[in-house]
């Protein structure tokens, strides 16, 4: 539930969940953190999976969920029509595979966004490759919605490899250290690569931004004003045992909407804090969800529906629901058009 405060620069405080309740333009925010054992000969968990609701396991049992894989963790094959994912890989592996006949293997501070558009089925696998070490796996999946205009155009994905992510690091008067990671906006003279054309994020006056904030014990930072006088943004305080936001101090994890019009000072507790913002002008207009599927009408949902029973989005090339790549495979991504990046 939300609670409203009286504070000038806090809006609303809302707990963490499973997923994060989120604000127009956003849909949808899960953190996944999963402490995945060595991998096995399949790139599974080294371990028994005995008495886990496989297919189904969202519940943590020595650290580790195994989701709707039975064999790796991850998502297996899926669809999306009308709306963006953007997954932000902060620790192990991901492997896509898609309708399109692409791939991508990517993490370790890779993002991946992808535009579902008409329609696109996908996979989403945790390899484990490491048979000596432990594999965590840590990744933000956020959603981020189309305008009805744009909720049919061609499925696309951009890979944002954490080398062209930019960082920039500022310096309380402590010595203590805030360093940001801008995966979306701008941030003292910093932008990252562009998010995919049909974007929101890539319209004018948008005003998107997705960073994650790490603060050093104590440290102080002033968070610059949004641009846009529309714009909504929401701090997601996930790490850390205290973050002050102006003059109110939180000492739960939350999802705390601010003023975005106005400069905000943060500052961390004895232990540090960690922080994902999302920001943006909303669309403001209606939604209509069921599961994966995101348009405006309902009627829209249930064509969505018929189209995906009919045409599958182009079928699926792979051989098996939960397809991985090889061990040794490295960072790369071939996308629908041929082309190949290769990151090692």
């Amino acid at each position: 539930m939300t609670v409203t405060m009286r504070d000038e620069t806090i809006l609303s405080v809302r707990p963490l969940g499973f997923p994060w309740e989120t604000t127009d333009p956003f849909l949808f925010c899960v953190h996944h953190d999963d402490a995945y054992p060595e991998g096995n000969e399949q790139l599974g968990p080294n371990v028994s999976l005995e008495g886990r609701n496989l297919g189904q396991d969202f519940v943590v049992k020595d650290g580790f969920r195994m989701y709707h894989g039975e064999i790796v963790p991850g998502f297996p094959q899926h669809p999306h029509r009308g709306f963006e994912t953007v997954t932000i890989a902060r620790r192990g592996l991901i492997d896509h595979s898609d309708s399109l006949g692409a791939a991508a293997r990517f993490g370790r501070g890779d993002v991946q966004w992808m535009t579902a558009g008409r329609g696109v089925v996908h996979s989403e696998m945790f390899p484990l490759v490491d048979q000596e070490r432990p594999n965590p796996v840590e990744l933000f999946q956020i959603w981020l919605n189309l305008p009805s205009e744009d909720k049919l155009v061609e499925p696309h994905f951009t890979m944002l490899w954490s080398e062209a992510i930019p960082t920039r690091t500022f310096t309380s008067a402590s010595g203590a250290k805030t360093e940001v990671a801008i995966v979306a906006g701008e941030l003292d003279g910093a932008r990252p690569p562009a998010p995919p054309p049909h974007s929101w994020a890539s319209r004018t006056g948008s005003d998107v931004a997705i960073w994650t904030i790490k603060m050093e014990a104590n440290a102080k930072w002033t968070m610059p004003a949004a641009k846009g006088s529309a714009t909504k943004r929401t701090l997601y305080f996930f790490v850390g045992s205290t973050l002050a936001i102006g003059s109110r101090t939180f000492d739960e994890h939350a999802g705390i909407e601010v003023v975005a019009n106005r400069d905000v000072e943060l500052t961390a507790g004895p232990d540090g804090a960690e922080i994902l913002l999302l920001q943006g002008r909303p669309i403001g207009q209606p939604v209509a969800q069921y599961g994966p599927f995101v348009m405006n009408t309902r009627a829209q949902i249930q064509q969505a529906m018929t189209d995906y029973q009919r045409t599958r989005f182009g079928g699926w090339p792979w051989p098996s629901d939960a397809p991985v790549h090889a061990r040794d495979a490295g960072r790369f991504a071939r996308h629908a058009d041929g082309k190949v990046e290769e990151k090692g």
